[in-house]
């Protein structure tokens, strides 16, 4: 196996000037991009960066995160992506927390870090003017070191830091890049922030195949039409994002520009996929390829890949396909048995190439999720997604398992419930998050309606669809479905606009149903 940057330095030696990335500022070929990473490497080595050490990157999207991932590998330290648009005091938490030898910032004017200087930041231009002659690179045959951490949250909010070693991240890349058939002549739009692992997806599969990268500003993608035109523009080719953002674009009347468009493959994931707008992306672009892909941040990227056919989607889901290769599933039911027959939900387990290192300073919680008490002999990642197997022996997602919620005795699948309030007459999209009803449960229906039908048509019509005890207790229209900076559902910020409290843990029932 070659690890990520290998393949990468090899696609220079073999095609140099072939195009590899490209921002608003700056173009880079193979030749130049490899040149810029030992350029770099040479810097953080300068500056007392060795191998195991983190490097924090507070970048933009842009071709300078590239290079800095790169240079962190290309010396052997762990690059850990930041959000460049987080509040200075939860970046400070990050910092703090993963202790980096060095903070790596923007040259960019207006684009300068929000961090205070005794953080120990540092500009890239400078880091790479630390330089005498290109370094060898790391590349040994360690692939059980670490190659990246990335931070997650999980449902108290605590932000955990993911590493993901060498050899995990190049079994990701690999299986990504070869499931999708990308290759020199592929072109990628890159959408997702570059602190959110889903866009690694794009990111690294491509420049793995030898094929061109393309970066446009985050906040300019929010625009649909910055997206429509740079597709155009730029001739890409492939692209992926969450369905969240796919149904920002639909909303769009630009959508129909996509019918004539280069693009040929879209990647969804993040998120659960809806099938009606899978459909009516179909009906506006025949010829676009839609692939599902599926992994936690626990298990590097993504570890399903699977190509949506009408075929595949006939009853009505959206599957999530099978495990990439050396990657292992199994399906638990509520007393800790392994689940062999179809059609019956579990709580997925996942063990294999993909799997995470551990989160950073944390042994208890990492041995919380990574267990060796189900399948002997195998560590296993405990995701909390309930799924089941199809006829089709496809995997297919239901729902977390603190979001399926049980009231009046019936357990309620909110990610169902919000695709029952997004097929009725006069709704482009919907969804359904819950809230605290003074302190009893309750459901909201966040919707966003074409402006010809009320709130009490919508309960009107939702009855007539629905058993009474699935109705969410309100239905608040709204203009828009906000993202947060990773591209999916912002539900604190529509709780907070309505005036309404996040649900207490306590209140979700955490017990899978057993069956569909």
């Amino acid at each position: 196996m070659s690890d990520v940057l290998h393949v990468i330095v090899d696609q220079a030696r073999s095609g140099p000037a072939l195009p590899a990335l490209k921002d608003q500022y700056r173009e880079l070929n193979y030749a130049e991009l490899v040149e810029e990473v030992a350029r770099l490497g040479t810097g953080l080595t300068a500056r007392g960066v060795t191998v195991g050490d983190r490097v924090a990157l507070l970048l933009p999207n842009s071709v300078d995160f590239v290079v800095a991932a790169l240079a962190s590998l290309w010396i052997g330290a762990i690059f850990v992506p930041l959000a460049f648009s987080d509040p200075n005091a939860r970046l400070v938490t990050f910092v703090a927390d993963c202790a980096p030898a060095l903070v790596v910032t923007s040259d960019v004017e207006g684009e300068e870090p929000p961090l205070p200087p005794k953080l120990g930041d540092s500009a890239l231009v400078a880091i790479s003017a630390l330089r005498s002659e290109a370094p060898a690179a790391a590349l040994v045959d360690d692939f059980a070191r670490v190659a990246y951490m990335i931070y997650t949250s999980g449902t108290t909010g605590t932000p955990k830091g993911v590493q993901i070693n060498s050899a995990a991240f190049g079994a990701a890349v690999r299986a990504t890049s070869k499931a999708l058939g990308l290759d020199r002549a592929t072109r990628t739009l890159c959408v997702s922030p570059f602190h959110f692992d889903g866009s690694f997806g794009t990111l690294f599969p491509t420049l793995f195949a030898g094929g061109a990268v393309v970066i446009w500003p985050r906040e300019s993608l929010l625009f649909p039409q910055t997206f429509f035109r740079t597709i155009e523009r730029e001739e890409i080719t492939y692209t992926g994002f969450s369905p969240s953002y796919l149904r920002l674009l639909l909303a769009s009347p630009h959508m129909t520009k996509l019918a004539d468009s280069s693009l040929e493959l879209i990647a969804l994931g993040g998120e659960a996929g809806s099938l009606a707008d899978v459909r009516t992306l179909w009906s506006i672009a025949p010829q676009i390829r839609v692939f599902n892909r599926y992994g936690p941040t626990e298990t590097a990227i993504a570890v399903t890949h699977v190509l949506l056919t009408p075929e595949l989607t006939a009853e009505g889901t959206v599957p999530l396909g099978s495990p990439h290769p050396d990657v292992s599933f199994y399906l638990v039911d509520d007393d800790g048995a392994i689940i062999e027959e179809s059609n019956r939900t579990g709580e997925l387990y996942i063990g294999g190439a993909q799997l995470m290192d551990g989160y950073w300073g944390a042994p208890t919680l990492t041995n919380d999720v990574l267990r060796s008490d189900v399948v002997p002999g195998e560590t296993l990642y405990r995701t909390g997604d309930l799924v089941y197997r199809d006829r089709n022996d496809l995997y297919v997602y239901v729902d977390r398992a603190d979001r399926v919620i049980k009231r009046s005795g019936v357990r309620i699948s909110l990610i169902e419930l919000g695709d029952a309030m997004r097929n009725l007459a006069g709704v482009s999209s919907a969804a359904c998050v819950t809230f605290d009803d003074e302190g009893e449960l309750g459901i909201v229906a966040f919707v966003v309606t074409d402006g010809a039908v009320s709130t009490l048509e919508l309960r009107k019509a939702a009855l007539e669809q629905l058993p009474e005890n699935m109705l969410p207790n309100r239905i608040d229209l709204v203009d828009v479905l906000p993202l947060t900076s990773s591209g999916k559902l912002d539900e604190r910020t529509l709780l907070l606009g309505a005036g309404l409290a996040p649900l207490r843990p306590a209140t979700i029932s955490d017990s899978p149903p057993s069956s569909t």
